[in-house]
């Protein structure tokens, strides 16, 4: 039969949707391209189940974000300690600015964005037939988009996100059209992922290189040979790239797909620039001593008021508990000597051990970070914010120590 036999007898919903056919080693890949905030992308994929047969239905989600969608409350088990020790607490904040651009979304449209995701997966479910999960970590992604642009770039970025988390306004016709055309992510970080090739790449066409080579992987696991077919819901945006990459690449999938779930090794020169500074000022505070008792012991002095002073003044704007102030003020000054553990996340675990979030503080989480007041009530957020602050007022406060010992010296 040929492709316009087949879009003929399609059903009406579906004869206007972008779809397109791949056969790659023998297993063919419905793709169907939706619409993140459409109510007719949801009809379309219920109704391609319908009319087809199918052998597994694969969507463009993550664990992670399939768990979300399938148990809304699921994030109601964050580990704030977990995330604050193992260096997580900017990619949940991240996370959380995404949710609640999505909810706006889902407020101002009444449908939740991916929902046409949630029907492929229901729809399979109530079939009996696997579901494929084919998308990269949403944190990896992030973590990739993060280290992909300069360090200026960065700067917009989160000024970008924090200005989307308050923005009352509803979100333009423009937008809404983007994200019919494009991807979540892409739409989230619109007026760089535009103008920025290498955040380009990263949000959009390394994941559709990583989903054509997981859709191989997982029919070759699964076994699947000639006559075997797969329907595949993903962003209009990937349909292109995504069929580009099914009939085009070559090479070990599952290679390919560990090499692009790898998370990017961070730069080193912040930190040896870090170390640098520290080495200086205690070099200076050792000269200090060297030329006079009384002039070291006031370096010293000026490294633990400054280091201490700004930290615990980030944990007062973060309106931490007074106990969770003073472990900010202690580890400040101390910082250099536990290495890969910032100020921040002791002042951090500190609040979340005195402070433990309630029920409440999940329950209300994605509303009230969309509110200034909604940080510093909430005490998920509150936490959060309380790292951020003091691990910034620890690295102010470093900064303007050395500047006044060295002035001090010399």
């Amino acid at each position: 039969m040929s492709q316009t036999d087949i879009a003929d007898s399609l059903p009406p919903v579906l004869r206007d949707q972008p779809i397109e056919r791949v056969v790659r080693d023998g297993v063919e890949y419905v793709v169907l391209g939706t619409a993140h905030v459409s109510r007719t992308s949801v009809e379309a994929v219920e109704a391609l189940l319908a009319h087809e047969h199918f052998d597994a239905v694969a969507v463009e989600l993550c664990d992670s974000r399939a768990q979300g969608m399938r148990d809304p409350d699921a994030f109601k088990q964050m580990d704030l300690f977990q995330v604050i020790r193992q260096g997580k607490a900017g990619m949940v904040a991240a996370s959380l600015v995404l949710s609640s651009f999505q909810k706006r979304l889902a407020e101002q449209y009444g449908i939740q964005p991916g929902a046409e995701m949630k029907a492929g997966m229901d729809g399979a479910d109530q079939r009996g037939l696997p579901v494929w999960l084919v998308d990269r970590e949403v944190g990896i992604t992030l973590r990739r988009a993060w280290h992909s642009v300069g360090f200026w770039q960065r700067f917009g970025l989160m000024g970008g996100l924090i200005a989307s988390v308050f923005e009352r306004q509803d979100i333009a016709e423009t937008e809404i059209e983007k994200l019919k055309q494009g991807d979540m992510l892409e739409s989230a970080f619109s007026e760089f992922a535009t103008q920025s090739a290498p955040l380009y790449r990263s949000l959009i066409a390394e994941r559709d290189i990583y989903m054509a080579a997981r859709l191989r992987e997982q029919a070759a696991q699964s076994g699947y040979c000639e006559g075997r077919r797969v329907l595949v819901v993903i962003g209009a945006g990937h349909l292109k790239g995504l069929c580009e990459q099914l009939r085009t690449q070559q090479g070990d999938p599952s290679v390919e797909a560990s090499t692009l779930a790898a998370a990017p090794p961070k730069a080193r020169w912040p930190k040896w620039v870090a170390i640098g500074l520290v080495l200086a000022v205690f070099a200076a505070i050792a000269f200090a001593f060297h030329r006079n008792t009384s002039l070291g012991a006031a370096a010293l002095r000026d490294w633990v008021v400054y280091t201490g002073g700004f930290s615990l003044l980030g944990a007062i704007i973060a309106g931490a508990h007074p106990l969770s102030a003073l472990a900010a003020f202690v580890a400040g000054p101390i910082k250099p000597f536990r290495p890969g553990i910032p100020s921040g996340g002791i002042s951090a675990m500190t609040e979340a051990w005195i402070r433990r979030p309630r029920v409440a503080d999940f329950d209300t989480l994605r509303d009230d970070i969309g509110q200034w007041r909604g940080w510093w009530r909430n005490r998920v957020a509150r936490t959060l914010l309380n790292f951020f602050l003091v691990s910034l007022g620890t690295i102010i406060g470093e900064y303007t120590a050395g500047i006044h010992i060295f002035k001090s010296l010399f």
